[in-house]
């Protein structure tokens, strides 16, 4: 696959198979994050948290479940491994910085997700929901100072990723010349 395919394919997947990503893949995906242009290429702003563990990601929808009062919500879709996006958030300007670079690592996974055929979701809502709690957040390795901003969810599912046709104009444009 090329980057345009990659990209011109890549969906959200919501429906996971349980079956994990390897090594393997995991090790290219954390590359692609590695590989992320970052604002001013502060690095230490970011940190990564890879959760392998089906039970903290289950104690975590938990947590979802009840503070939206939804006991079927299963933000994760049935992914087996998670990674945490958390940075310092700046101050001012710098805080929209940080959670840009933030954002930009998880797409940079999502492609290469596609790339391997592996399914990514980029996951928002459930990531809010880890503040001001200290159990499952206490659990993630969160480093001090850090707030999770985002996550990706990752594993197999059943189907492949396909070209989409891009609608032209699909994001409102404006040209200034």
């Amino acid at each position: 696959m090329n980057t345009f395919d990659a990209i011109f394919s890549r969906r959200s997947i919501r429906a996971f198979n349980g079956e994990d990503i390897t090594k393997e893949e995991l090790d290219m995906i954390l590359k692609a994050a590695y590989a992320s242009p970052i604002g001013r290429a502060m690095y230490d702003t970011l940190a990564l948290t890879v959760i392998r563990n089906r039970e903290l990601i289950g104690n975590w929808e938990k947590l979802m479940q009840t503070a939206s009062g939804n006991p079927d919500l299963h933000p994760f879709y049935g992914a087996p491994t998670v990674i945490l996006v958390s940075s310092v958030l700046g101050e001012g300007l710098m805080t929209n910085v940080n959670y840009s670079n933030a954002a930009i690592v998880v797409q940079n996974m999502a492609i290469a997700a596609a790339e391997l055929g592996v399914g990514a979701c980029h996951i928002w809502g459930a990531v809010r929901g880890l503040t001001g709690d200290d159990g499952v957040s206490g659990e993630l390795k969160i480093p001090e100072g850090m707030v999770p901003c985002c996550a990706i969810a990752l594993g197999h599912f059943d189907g492949e990723y396909t070209l989409r046709e891009i609608q032209d104009n699909r994001i409102r444009t404006a040209f200034v010349e």
